[in-house]
């Protein structure tokens, strides 16, 4: 039976020796490049050992031993083997072996992928060629790191928008740019666009609102974006409930929309002034929570996550124009659901409370069967809540409990009380 030995461990020795000094010229030993049989099946010296594994291991060193790829030393006694070396002069011999076989990607093969790009790239853009004069310096010591040499092939791909990016001169959007550059209307924003981002924002001089946040994320890619004129798809604002929003001299009641309107950010500096007809304003993160939730008392507006510019500039406005109104939030009772919270509050100067994201949510035995699990990442990226007031009880509870909760379910359940099983949305349908 083939358990893939062969190709563990001549992949294990020749990746361990590209990664020592002999592979960078400043070994001053004579080091062997070794490995124990173990790292191929970790009860090879045990007694409750497989015997099959052990044998095919030992037949597979043999077999290796007889190409001239390797040498081996056993115990003194009896057939366990308890060293296996690499003979150094065969490195390259056996990588060769490795790509026929397995299809395998040596080092040497990276690095000259790596050369062939700085070559093309460097001299393509500003930013492509500071970031190449980086790569030369890896390329010279051959020290690749992991990140790079996992994905040279995506580093490839990143240069090709960079560049694209840094000599657009017309409007474009992000659908676009990813047809023109890679044939697929999506790829890019599956792949590159956060990467391209992050380097965009690390050589803009001009500060960028919205730099990485608490959670890892960036809050505005798209405001670099705009100004190399690439756009993601027009952003729209969604609001509902009582309220008149004076445009252009006139007043448009939006009350008479049972779902509310939408509207392109385009549309925003037509706007001079938005009057609240009722005593509370609430953004609301998830879509279907917005569509679900309707009360003659409150203003709902879309958020869909981290407030963008042109949300904040509205709600801003909204603040201005509505002072005596009770501004609250309702989201997800998890991290992201937190830190969303966090930021609106912190971009538009908005005192907003929260709507329904308390540990009382989390206790209600209506609630159980929606709970989910905590994972590690939730769990660290509630530690830098875990100290602020307004989040401390909840975020206590959370991590004793190890738990947390989306919003849908509540949403759908605060309006079944309100208008029964059956709500506005069959009413209206």
């Amino acid at each position: 039976m083939d358990y893939g030995y062969e190709k563990k461990l001549l992949v294990g020795l020749v990746e361990g020796y590209r990664k020592s000094k002999k592979d960078t010229g400043e070994n001053r030993t004579n080091r062997r490049t070794k490995l124990k049989p173990e790292k191929l099946y970790n009860k090879y010296h045990s007694n409750d050992g497989d015997y099959e594994k052990i044998s095919a291991i030992n037949d597979t060193v043999q077999k290796l031993e007889d190409k001239g790829f390797i040498v081996s030393e056993g115990e003194s006694f009896g057939m366990d083997l308890t060293r296996i070396y690499l003979v150094d002069d065969k490195v390259n011999e056996i990588e060769e072996y490795l790509a026929k076989q397995y299809g395998y990607v040596s080092k040497d093969t990276k690095l000259q992928k790596l050369e062939t790009l700085i070559k093309e790239y460097e001299d393509c853009s500003s930013i492509c060629h500071e970031e190449c004069s980086k790569l030369k310096t890896i390329l010279e010591s051959r020290k690749l790191p992991k990140s790079i040499e996992k994905n040279i092939d995506m580093l490839n791909d990143l240069f090709r928008v960079l560049s694209f990016v840094e000599h657009n001169q017309k409007l474009m959007y992000i659908r676009e740019v990813s047809m023109l550059v890679y044939g697929d209307s999506k790829y890019f924003e599956n792949n590159t666009l956060e990467s391209l981002c992050a380097l965009l924002q690390k050589y803009n001089t001009v500060p960028i609102s919205g730099q990485t946040f608490s959670d890892g994320e960036y809050i505005f890619s798209d405001e670099i974006l705009k100004k190399y004129y690439v756009y993601k798809e027009p952003q729209k604002i969604s609001i509902r409930g009582k309220a008149l929003i004076r445009m252009c001299g006139k007043d448009i009641d939006i009350s008479v929309f049972d779902e509310g309107i939408e509207f392109t950010v385009s549309e925003l500096s037509k706007i001079e002034c938005v009057q609240l007809l009722v005593p509370i304003f609430m953004t609301i993160e998830n879509r279907t929570s917005y569509l679900r939730y309707k009360k003659e008392n409150t203003v709902t507006f879309y958020l869909g996550g981290y407030a963008n510019r042109d949300q904040r500039d509205f709600i801003k406005k909204i603040y201005e124009d509505n002072p005596g109104v009770t501004y609250l939030h309702f989201g997800d009772i998890d991290a992201g659901g937190f830190w969303i919270h966090h930021h609106l509050c912190q971009v538009t100067g908005v005192p907003f409370g929260m709507f329904h994201m308390s540990f009382q949510e989390l206790k209600n035995s209506e609630y159980r069967k929606c709970l989910h699990p905590l994972t590690e990442g939730d769990i660290t990226r509630m530690q830098e809540l875990a100290v602020m007031p307004e989040y401390r009880d909840v975020i206590k509870y959370m991590l004793e409990h190890r738990v947390k909760l989306e919003q849908e379910i509540i949403s759908l359940k605060l309006m079944e009380r309100v208008f029964g099983n059956r709500s506005k949305f069959y009413e209206n349908h």
